[in-house]
């Protein structure tokens, strides 16, 4: 009797053990995906930018970053106080933070300005465009990756559809510091992205901090090199889609994503943004659509499916498994 109770015993701590950690991994399971799910909607934001853009009109660069930066971290002032919390809790973080989030945000817009105004615009959008096939390989680096051929061919055929779109002229010309500038970009932001994995413990809400020191920046960068032109009309509306979208929500959602989803999804879902964003300037009446936008998005739809495993795993499936 003894026997048979110390065996029931050992059985119900055996069945607790199991189920904590599967419970364990569902919760990180969830969790995880939700991240990745958040983190995607990145994309839907992004691909309003060229759109929004179009909408507010010929604004200088510079300024149009402040003016959306500062519109961000208004709409977060405002979402804190709402809920009671504090602005500057979130804002005391290291030095090494701070200057990881400023460099991500208006380091990769800088690099991205000065790239367009001394190479050919569609080259220089090409180059800098390499960032989501960067992230891909850099998330090799991270402890516990291994890269995978799969990997490689996925980002390949992601970059190779968004190349469709964006375009380039090999024979157009340009300076060494545009192009130069481009690829800074390219690696700047997948850095960016692959380093913000080391600081998940950050809360997102010091994003807003970054959004503020940037706007900041771009200001300045305005007054130093630019002619003050405002929005007119309805290109306020575009200003104000710019911050409470793909200059502002998206840098949380992105946060996010990057921080406890599965960043290298995020690297190929990445490559649907330019594939997003004509669709969005074609039905909003700035493009037209051409041919290549189905083959685009064939060969991002395949990049995406190869790299994520998901075609290999439906391939090698087994009858009725």
């Amino acid at each position: 009797m003894g026997q048979d109770s110390t065996s029931h015993a050992r059985r119900l701590a055996a069945d607790f053990v199991a189920n904590s950690w599967l419970v364990r991994l569902m919760t990180q399971s969830i969790s995880d995906n939700r991240a990745t799910a958040i983190g995607a909607t990145t994309v839907l934001n992004w691909a309003l930018l060229a759109a929004l853009t179009q909408l507010a009109g010929p604004v200088p660069p510079f300024l149009l970053t402040a003016l959306a930066f500062g519109i961000a971290f208004l709409c977060f002032a405002l979402w804190l106080g709402l809920r009671g919390e504090s602005l500057f809790t979130p804002l005391k973080q290291p030095p090494a933070v701070w200057m990881l989030g400023v460099c991500g945000l208006f380091g990769y817009h800088a690099l991205y300005f000065v790239a367009q105004q001394n190479a050919p615009p569609a080259n220089a959008g090409l180059i800098s465009y390499l960032w989501p096939l960067l992230i891909v390989l850099f998330v090799a680096l991270l402890p516990g990756e291994r890269l995978r051929i799969i990997h490689v061919a996925g980002s390949l055929l992601g970059f190779a559809g968004a190349a469709l779109l964006v375009g380039g002229d090999v024979n157009a010309g340009g300076s060494v510091l545009g192009y130069a500038a481009a690829f800074a970009c390219a690696f700047l932001w997948s850095g960016y992205s692959v380093l913000s994995r080391a600081t998940r413990n950050v809360p997102t809400a010091a994003v807003g901090g970054f959004c503020l020191v940037t706007a900041l920046l771009a200001a300045l960068c305005h007054w130093l090199f630019e002619p003050t032109r405002l929005p007119v009309g309805i290109g306020w509306l575009g200003v104000l889609g710019l911050g409470l979208g793909p200059v502002g929500s998206a840098f949380f959602t992105w946060d996010v994503g990057v921080k406890h989803g599965d960043l290298r999804l995020l690297g190929l879902l990445a490559y649907f943004t330019p594939l997003l964003s004509t669709v969005a300037l074609i039905l909003t009446g700035y493009a037209e659509p051409t041919p290549l936008l189905a083959l685009a998005a064939g060969l991002i739809t395949l990049g995406m499916l190869v790299g994520s495993g998901r075609l290999h795993r439906n391939l090698w499936r087994k009858p009725g498994s």
